[in-house]
C-alpha cells in the first residue's frame, strides 16, 4: 500500500478560498476610498463584499462538513465501526479468473 495522502478537495474551493480575501479587500477599499459617487461606492462595495463572502462558503461548508463526518467525529466513528462490522457479514466480491483458478486446484 502507499503512505502517500490523496487530497479529496476539488480544486474549485481552493481557487475560491484564495479569490476571496482579494475580493474583500477591493470591497473595502471600494468602501473607504473617496474617487466615486458615495451612492455607487457603497453599492458596488457591497455588491463585492456579498460576492467575497460567496467566494468563501465552498471553504467554510468543506470545513463544517469534515468536522460534523471527519474520522473523528462521532457520526464519523460510527460509520467507520458499521464499515469494519458489514465486511464481516461476509458482503459479495468480485473474484477473478486467478482466484477461480486456485479454488479450483484446490490452492485456497
Amino acid at each position: 500500500m502507499s503512505d502517500t495522502h490523496t487530497d479529496t478537495t476539488p480544486a474549485w474551493v481552493e481557487s475560491s478560498a484564495l479569490a476571496a480575501p482579494v475580493i474583500l479587500g477591493a470591497a473595502a477599499g471600494l468602501l473607504v476610498g473617496n474617487l466615486m459617487h458615495s451612492g455607487a461606492r457603497r453599492g458596488l462595495g457591497f455588491g463585492l463584499g456579498i460576492l467575497g463572502f460567496a467566494a468563501l462558503l465552498p471553504f467554510a461548508v468543506d470545513g463544517v462538513a469534515a468536522l460534523i463526518t471527519g474520522p473523528r467525529s462521532k457520526f464519523g466513528v460510527r460509520r467507520k465501526i458499521q464499515k469494519i462490522r458489514d465486511i464481516g457479514l461476509g458482503t459479495s466480491f468480485q473474484e477473478d479468473e486467478v482466484d477461480m483458478e486456485l479454488r479450483e486446484r484446490g490452492v485456497i
